[in-house]
């Protein structure tokens, strides 16, 4: 079956596009290593002071300057693009409490998931960028600066990791059908989530932190699934749409319990229920058996 091409906005050409972010996201991923390192950020950003000198602290000024480049960025490359500009930064500003934004076209951006995992030196942090066209994204783009990958995914077409010379390597799922490996969160868990855990047929589990660094092990088969079970709090819009895309156009799935979908600017940014992503090999099985293990583990819960 040929791959489809992908819808974009009008004067928007694909390779033009990729070719604009590519630039864009290694920029990112050089300012965010030098934030991590408590070096001089490039670009001409300042270095972040510590609170107790009156500044922001590194994690603060490295979310303002990754998502000032990118907006920037993007802005300048595409002037007349039909999009809307939203960040995890910007959304206070930008929305209001039940009503979707007006645009058929919109850019999410997380310039900085994971961000325990950033102070704490793991590496495993990451940049979310994905274009969602209505409720569902089109392309996604996960950055992984301390492991130099950069993640692009086209709904239709398929999914590639890139080095700094643009050397393309493929998505490589694994071959588990069962014992199948959990890449889980180091924070974010509670009793319901380890009892629903336990109720599946799951092998090993890995400790990852940000959402896209767990979904890049799925793509590079260290793992085949990840649970997200919202409790006091949920994940956003911009925590999912990038990992959601590159994922589901290498051929896997990211989707609620119940089978539906995830969908985005909907007027309610959160990601609740219970969100399963995997390789797609036996998701319609883990959806029906998570379903079911809900059911007993926390009954009216919606999945």
């Amino acid at each position: 079956m040929m791959p489809i091409a992908p819808t974009l906005p009008a004067g928007i050409d694909q390779a033009q596009l990729l070719e604009a972010l590519r630039p864009l996201c290694w920029g990112a991923a050089d300012i965010l290593r030098a934030y991590a390192r408590g070096e001089q950020p490039p670009h001409g950003f300042s270095r972040a002071l510590s609170v107790e000198d009156g500044g922001e602290g590194p994690v603060s000024a490295a979310d303002l300057a990754v998502n000032q480049w990118l907006l920037d960025g993007l802005r300048a490359a595409f002037p007349d693009a039909g999009w809307t500009l939203l960040s995890e930064e910007t959304a206070k500003e930008q929305l209001t409490a039940g009503q979707p934004l007006a645009a058929e076209w919109l850019w999410i951006l997380d310039p900085l998931d994971g961000t325990k995992d950033f102070l704490q030196g793991t590496g495993e942090y990451a940049v979310h960028l994905a274009l969602v066209q209505g409720e569902r994204p089109v392309l996604g783009v996960v950055l992984l600066p301390e492991a130099d990958e950069l993640w692009f995914g086209v709904v239709g077409q398929g999914s590639w990791c890139e080095n700094r010379a643009a050397e393309r390597s493929p998505v490589r799922f694994s071959d588990r059908s069962e014992d199948l490996v959990l890449v889980a969160s180091r924070s974010h868990r509670d009793e319901r989530l380890e009892r629903l855990i336990d109720a599946l047929p799951l092998g090993s589990s890995k400790a990852v932190g940000s959402v896209g660094c767990k979904v890049a092990t799925i793509l590079r088969g260290e793992a085949d699934v990840y649970i997200s079970l919202s409790g006091k709090s949920a994940p956003k819009d911009w925590d999912m749409a990038a990992p959601e895309a590159v994922l589901l156009a290498a051929g896997g799935a990211f989707t609620h319990a119940d089978g539906r979908l995830l969908t985005y600017n909907t007027g309610d940014i959160r990601q609740a229920g219970c969100l399963i992503a995997s390789h797609g090999k036996t998701h319609a099985a883990l959806e029906d058996q998570a379903a079911r293990a809900m059911a007993e583990i926390d009954p009216g819960f919606p999945v």
